[in-house]
């Protein structure tokens, strides 16, 4: 039997057309979920270094915390509704994006009824050697009163 909470995720996976364009998945290992970013050579933005795309990194990072707000509102039984609206997204670039998959995790600092407020880190080889992180806040949906 397939658990819930990785149907929502397949189904988030296919539902939205431009994590379909990228290519980007979702992983996990337990509650731990990592987004996964395969490379492809469109994604490139400055061919003289190669590096990836700075709107590619971007996107990445927010999708990674707005699936990251999805999934732990799983976790606490939810139901999945309408996805969190993005009100800011700050993006650090550390270091050119090298031609290979990269790799996310968010960490969830606050998540309250109507606000969140969300740090992603992204790398490709090594966890512990970042090229892009994020700080982003997020405007929760509203759920239905009973």
């Amino acid at each position: 039997m397939t658990d819930p909470r990785t149907a929502t995720l397949r189904a988030l996976e296919e539902g939205i057309p431009y994590l379909r364009f990228l290519g980007i998945r979702f992983e996990t290992a337990g509650d731990e979920l990592t987004g996964i970013l395969p490379f492809k050579p469109d994604l490139i933005g400055n061919p003289l270094l190669p590096a990836l795309h700075g709107g590619v990194t971007a996107a990445f990072l927010e999708v990674t915390a707005i699936v990251g707000l999805v999934w732990s509102g799983l976790a606490d039984g939810a139901a999945p509704g309408p996805l969190p609206k993005t009100i800011d997204l700050t993006v650090d670039y550390l270091r050119p994006g090298a031609p290979r998959d990269s790799f996310a995790r968010a960490r969830i600092n606050r998540q309250g009824r109507r606000y969140a407020s969300v740090q992603v880190e992204c790398w490709q080889d090594n966890p512990g050697r970042l090229f892009a992180q994020a700080n982003g806040h997020f405007l929760m949906p509203e759920l239905p009163r009973s």
